[in-house]
């Protein structure tokens, strides 16, 4: 496990090339643990010296080995390997001394030694100097730590490949073995023994304890030191870290002479090293545990409280080291101070998540004064409200606001920042909306700037629940509250919540309303709010369909969040991002960067909810029905009821979808119904674009023809003549559906035309956003259409409206050579959608496009009649048969696609496995 050092190979290599090469002598520098003996055993298995003598000399093990007579040395080649010189005695290297001064041409050694354990420095053949031969070339290396990457291969091969051998882990066992591999490769055995398994992280790491092997040795080391001196090392292992002479003198309370002395005594005796110039400590950071263990518990507390003493002097404060050290010297008045200042200073830098797990450790500690958690509370609500955060905040805040010794406006505050936790963070809305009610009440006559923050929040509209009117009034209240505030942070924020409020409904002073977001401003408060607020109005822009506007709006509103310390808006940010690329086509990888963004915010899944749900909608296209429903359904991470409205009416509409796809038309119509209900009760129409048509296709199939004219009146009427391009599309498609299907159902192919016309014109609306998925579905549903009017005898039969999926169509009845006289014009559109669909990749369109393209297009000219043979290759009806079975879809499903029965959908899978060779359908996959 332990490398061989390129540089000895090469050196010892080279005096045995040539049979006059002159002798080498190589020293191997290393301190304990680097792998000395190792690299010796490796270097007598040199392939280039298969015909030299090998001698082992083991110092202070058996007194070494007597050197050859006069005469007789060196006869022939010979690699003399000696280990741990530094063991040797006065006699033993007054041998080993000439030995070596006999070496002759074609021979070699290699003399190992710990620096550290020298009787005279830097001499590893003792004080007395050597008389070297002149052809005796003579070298030196030095072993070093292993690197993050090697400690990670290590890792790999003692704990496997898997999910505990995480770049956590990684690290944190490199900084605590300082990279030393025999103290790394003893720490993985114990990781890997350990019970409960060990899963990977830092704390786990800390928590292992020292290996035997180290222990003793630094024990050692350290009781070599005299009790007078002794101190000065424990000092080292209470500051647990590289310090100063001075710093370790001050702790240990020798005083400077003493101190001094003995901080030379414990380099010489190498119980503590020189870490860097003019910095002490242990060389292996672990060494500290075993040796602060053994120190007296009365003793140790005086330590404790002399460090806390000396970090408090740096600049800047170690704050969180101080509190550490204040807590074990039993000074809790100290600890809980300095604690409250780390969190401080971290909230300051950025390092909300560094402050949150300071606060929740501390406040989760018994016995805590309630002064103490009025101050400490608080600030971990602002930095979990902030930052990214763990469920256990939300836990132990829900504890805290029940403690009724709290100040009224703590409680408030504590409460208000907690309901927005639990709304924003959490996506449980209902609770979260109940708790800021309260916190507005009770903030409302003690701190006005907090009460209008609260009433700020029941501004944003996403939530399911409360109407846009309800929104609104919150809206008039916050906004006065902040104005009697004086608070021009406050005022930020409730413009904030204002953009996001109007642009979702498409107000049409909404972009002006973004123009005067203070982004400019210099108070990091201000420009947090500024940069939600921007970060609001690119979302409320997705969904509208403004796409050309969202990447300056995003750009400037993350670079806002990333200058001020905005971690849940960056992220936020990136939610938008990933739904732009979703209606915009840029499908290219967009699959890896969900699944990535879910990875990055785990902890808090309600963040990846937009990724959930893109993911979801690639998977339907894709045709790989069972990863999309698990992903539209948050893959059980939440319930999806608790999704924000639009995103909610998104899933729904994909969920519809599979189900027409499915035939299971009248669970369909209730799943529409229900989605509905929540977007009427909301009353903010834009967000019913992306469950509009699906919701009306559902309903007219089912036969409630009433209910689907219903929907498609309210959602006219509910739009007005907001500016909304994306509604306004899914309008045309709705009313396109509804137009089809009232053609088919009454007899009348002839309206199919009219129908069809409605189509393109939604087609033409999503080409100019741009969005080309739904240009393309809607261009289908055209010459789908267009194709069904031209067609003898298509009354009363169609493929599905809205994508084309479920219905039995004219390719039921019109045989293999199509109907007559198809438009060459919707020809021309199926092909197009055809390739347009395999561009973006989705799969399931471009194969029912094909299929439905085959059975209107004439046969080819010049080609002999009957069916062609493909007695060796895939028909292309068995091509797109096997494609969708390796995606995932039963043969119902894939029937109901390609307008196949499931009978004809198993000859064609059974043929397409015989052709192949595959196994399984999963095999399938992989032939293809």
């Amino acid at each position: 496990m332990i490398a061989t050092c390129g540089s000895a190979r090469r050196s010892l290599a080279r005096a045995f090339a040539a049979p006059d090469a002159g002798p080498v002598l190589l020293f191997v520098e290393g301190s304990a643990g680097l792998g000395k003996t190792h690299l010796l055993r490796e270097l007598a298995e040199l392939p280039e010296t298969p015909d030299v003598a090998r001698l082992w000399w083991r110092c202070g093990a058996d007194g070494g080995r007597p050197e050859p007579a006069e005469g007789e040395a060196w006869r022939e080649p010979t690699l003399l390997l000696v280990d741990d010189v530094h063991r040797a005695d006065e006699d033993e290297l007054r041998r080993l001394r000439r030995v070596l001064a006999g070496m002759e041409p074609g021979s070699a050694a290699a003399v190992t030694y710990r620096p550290e354990e020298l009787p005279v420095p830097g001499m590893p053949l003792g004080g007395s100097a050597m008389t070297y031969p002149f052809r005796l070339t003579v070298l030196r290396d030095r072993l070093a730590p292993w690197d993050e990457e090697r400690v990670r291969r290590a890792a790999a091969e003692v704990l496997g490949e898997g999910e505990s051998c995480t770049a956590e882990a990684v690290s944190a066992l490199r900084e605590r073995t300082g990279g030393v591999p025999r103290v790394v490769v003893d720490l993985l055995a114990m990781l890997r023994e350990q019970r409960p398994a060990f899963t990977g992280t830092a704390a786990e790491v800390a928590a292992a304890g020292v290996p035997a092997r180290l222990a003793e040795l630094v024990l050692s080391r350290t009781y070599a030191v005299s009790p007078a001196h002794r101190p000065l090392v424990w000092a080292a292992a209470v500051l647990d870290g590289p310090a100063a002479r001075d710093e370790l003198i001050a702790v240990s309370g020798l005083g400077a002479v003493p101190g001094g002395d003995a901080l030379l005594r414990a380099l010489e005796s190498a119980a503590l090293a020189e870490l860097g110039e003019g910095r002490y400590g242990f060389a292996v950071p672990l060494a500290a545990d075993a040796v602060r263990d053994t120190v007296p518990g009365s003793v140790r507390q005086d330590l404790h409280r002399r460090a806390a003493g000396v970090l408090s002097r740096r600049q800047p404060v170690p704050w969180a080291a101080v509190g550490a050290h204040h807590r074990a010297a039993g000074e809790y008045r100290g600890w809980l101070r300095a604690v409250e200042k780390a969190a401080e200073w971290a909230a300051a830098s950025g390092r909300h998540q560094e402050a949150i797990t300071l606060l929740e450790r501390t406040l989760a500690t018994p016995g805590i004064p309630p002064q103490a958690r009025a101050r400490l509370a608080p600030l971990l609500a602002r930095n979990a409200v902030t930052g990214l955060r763990s469920d256990q905040t939300v836990e132990v805040l829900e504890q805290i606001v029940q403690d009724a010794d709290l100040p009224p406006a703590v409680r408030g505050e504590l409460r208000l920042d907690l309901g927005l936790m639990l709304s924003n963070q959490m996506g449980r809305f209902a609770e979260g909306w109940r708790v800021l009610e309260v916190a507005a009440a009770e903030l409302r006559e003690v701190r006005s700037v907090l009460a209008a923050r609260a009433m700020a929040a029941l501004v944003t509209p996403y939530w399911p629940g409360a109407s846009l009117d309800v929104h609104r009034g919150w809206l008039i209240k916050a906004a006065a509250a902040a104005d009697d505030s004086g608070d021009d942070a406050m005022r930020t924020a409730v413009l904030a919540n204002h953009v996001g409020l109007a642009m979702s409904w498409a107000d049409p002073e909404a972009w002006d309303l973004v123009e005067r977001l203070p982004v400019q401003s210099t108070d990091p408060a201000c420009a947090r709010q500024a940069a939600r607020g921007l970060c609001n109005a690119a979302d409320s822009a997705v969904w509208l369909g403004f796409y050309r506007r969202v990447d300056g709006l995003l750009t400037e509103g993350r670079e806002l969040a990333t200058r001020s310390g905005a971690p849940y808006t960056e992220h936020s940010a990136s939610g938008t991002r990933l739904l732009q690329e979703w209606w915009t086509g840029q499908w290219l990888g967009l699959a890896k960067r969900c699944e990535d963004f879910v990875a990055d915010t785990a902890d808090m899944p309600f963040l990846a909810s937009d990724a959930y749900v893109v993911r979801g909608l690639l998977a339907v296209a894709q045709g790989d029905w069972v990863e999309a429903r698990a992903w539209l359904s948050q893959r059980g991470t939440f319930g999806t009821e608790n999704l924000p409205v639009p995103l909610g009416a998104t899933a729904a509409g994909a969920v519809i979808r599979l189900t027409l796809a499915r035939q299971e038309v009248a669970d369909a119509a209730e799943q529409a119904r229900a989605a509905w209900t929540v977007v009427a009760d909301k009353g903010v129409w834009p967000w019913a674009a992306e469950l509009a048509p699906w919701a009306v296709e559902a309903l007219a199939r089912a036969g409630d023809t009433a209910t689907a004219h219903a929907m498609v009146r309210d959602f006219a009427q509910g739009l007005g003549d907001a500016d909304a391009p994306a509604a306004r599309a899914a309008l045309s498609w709705s009313r396109a559906v509804l137009a089809e299907s009232e053609a088919m159902a009454e007899g009348r192919p002839d309206s199919l035309s009219a129908a069809a016309e409605t189509y393109r014109k939604a087609a033409a609306a999503y080409a100019e956003l741009p969005r080309p998925y739904s240009q393309a579905l809607t261009t289908e549903c055209a010459a789908r259409c267009e194709l069904a009017a031209d067609a003898e005898g298509g009354a009363g039969e169609s493929a599905a409206a809205g994508a084309g999926e479920g219905r039995t169509g004219p390719a039921a009845s019109a045989g293999p050579q199509g109907p007559p006289n198809p438009s060459a014009s919707a020809i021309a559109e199926l092909e197009s959608c055809a390739q347009h669909f395999t561009d973006l990749g989705a799969v399931w369109d471009a194969t029912r496009a094909r299929a439905l393209l085959r059975t209107w297009q004439p046969a080819r000219k010049g080609r002999p009649p009957g069916r062609p043979s493909h007695s060796d290759q895939l028909s292309p009806r068995e091509a797109e048969v096997a494609q969708l079975a390796s995606s995932g879809l039963t043969n119902r499903e894939i029937a109901a696609t390609l307008h196949l029965s499931p009978r004809t959908v198993e000859q064609h899978i059974a043929g397409a496995m015989r052709k192949t060779g595959a196994l399984s359908r999963r095999d399938l996959a992989h032939r293809l």
